[in-house]
């Protein structure tokens, strides 16, 4: 949940700035139901209870199907940032049986139960490529405590930069790209 409240925050920091994520919010994106389709299917993964086998193959499934949003969509800016991190927390997931492995001193800030059932993150023996997992923590007791990965931040920065690729003022037409409304003209 913290990376979706990040991801959040970014599409609406350019509005701090007042500045519109025109970029982003009026790309003609391709296939777009496919990513609310996967995020609404890991959902479904990690909260309906099921076979441990069958939910880790579903986990590594979506992140299969989220890259190909992504490739299908690799000319916006940021993406190819957002596909490196779901990439490698892709790979650590598929290397790790489904789950993404946490740092065990992570998930105790973070104030995590270690032992709960299948989770897309936890405290796995002999991890491989460790360093990839949750080993950061957003501690208890802020809002959203949790862990994340390297890859999580990737997610994140390349969010940022799409929201404020091609950002526009408040109330600009909508004909003007960031470039053309910031310089001035001259004749």
């Amino acid at each position: 949940m913290l990376v979706v409240a990040l991801c959040a925050i970014a599409v609406a920091s350019p509005l701090v700035a007042l500045r519109w994520p025109a970029g982003l919010l009026m790309h003609r994106w391709r296939w777009p139901l496919l990513i609310w389709a996967v995020l609404a299917f890991q959902v479904v993964v990690l909260e309906v209870s099921m076979p441990t086998g069958l939910a880790a193959v579903l986990h590594v499934l979506t992140y299969v199907a989220a890259v190909g949003f992504l490739w299908m969509n690799r000319r916006v800016a940021g993406v190819w940032i957002v596909a490196a991190g779901a990439t490698l927390n892709g790979i650590v997931i598929a290397l790790n049986g489904g789950t993404l492995p946490a740092s065990a001193s992570a998930v105790a800030s973070a104030g995590l139960d270690p032992d709960d059932a299948f989770a897309n993150s936890g405290v796995v023996d002999n991890p491989v490529l460790p360093w990839l997992g949750d080993v950061f923590a957003w501690p208890a007791p802020m809002p959203l405590a949790n862990t994340f990965s390297v890859g999580d931040m990737l997610i994140v920065a390349g969010v940022f930069v799409a929201a404020w690729t091609g950002t526009r003022r408040l109330g600009q037409g909508s004909g003007a790209t960031t470039d053309q409304a910031d310089t001035p003209h001259h004749a």
